[in-house]
């Protein structure tokens, strides 16, 4: 091999170290580097026999695509994690949001159930009223309101205001439902009481019981009669 060829190989392994370093000097921001190695580079590639160019070029170039698609990959990498990490806290944050939702109307109706039979317990029975010979409307809501859970009074009252106008002797002329309740007929009342035609206390306790029965509450059975008209 001749001198000339010998030193054009040299040149063009030193040019190849040379643009690498460039492109390193690229991928890490160093622009003091990159123009060093870069001029440096123009100036070797120059004494290199037109030749062999292009194959020092074509490294070059490779080793450049090279570093970017890896600072590429390492990038996408880290935006995945990233989103896999805000997802698994969004996540996180939707369970606990639930948890604490069923949790909240667990007690919740845990608090109603335990106020029903606080209210029903505490709830006083037609026996516990004295028989009088006449009562006014103030007087049986007054009952009423004494034997009605509190949470289903206002249900219990808007039927009685439907049916009787709190009227514990009113009678259908059709179907001769009577009193409070419009039981029908009004004999079924004596299940309560026998003094079912003129105590008020006994025909609200049949009346509760036959909501209760039939319905679930008085607010069931009051459901019940917007939609139907009756109960």
């Amino acid at each position: 091999m001749s001198r000339i060829s010998v030193r054009g190989f040299a040149v063009a392994s030193a040019t190849a170290v040379t643009t690498v370093g460039a492109v390193v000097g690229v991928a890490t921001g160093d622009p003091t580097n990159d123009l060093e190695t870069t001029a440096s580079g123009a100036t070797l590639l120059a004494e290199i026999p037109v030749g062999d160019q292009a194959e020092v070029q074509s490294a070059s170039l490779t080793q450049q695509a090279d570093t970017i698609a890896h600072a590429a990959d390492a990038d996408a990498k880290r935006s995945a994690e990233e989103s896999a990490r805000l997802q698994a806290a969004e996540d996180a944050k939707a369970k606990k949001a639930e948890a604490q939702k069923a949790a909240d109307e667990k007690a919740k109706k845990e608090r109603d159930a335990k106020a029903e039979v606080a209210s029903r317990s505490a709830a006083r029975d037609a026996g516990d009223f004295a028989p009088q010979s006449s009562y006014t409307v103030a007087q049986v809501k007054a009952i009423a309101q004494q034997m009605v859970p509190a949470g289903q009074f206002q249900c219990f009252s808007n039927i009685i205001n439907q049916e009787s106008t709190w009227n514990y002797k009113a009678v259908n002329s059709s179907s001769g439902a009577y009193g409070l309740v419009q039981a029908l007929p009004g004999s079924k009342m004596a299940s309560a009481g026998a003094d079912w035609r003129t105590n008020p206390a006994t025909q609200i306790k049949w009346g509760l019981n036959y909501m209760n029965v039939r319905y679930g509450s008085p607010c069931a059975a009051w459901t019940y009669h917007q939609a139907n008209g009756w109960y």
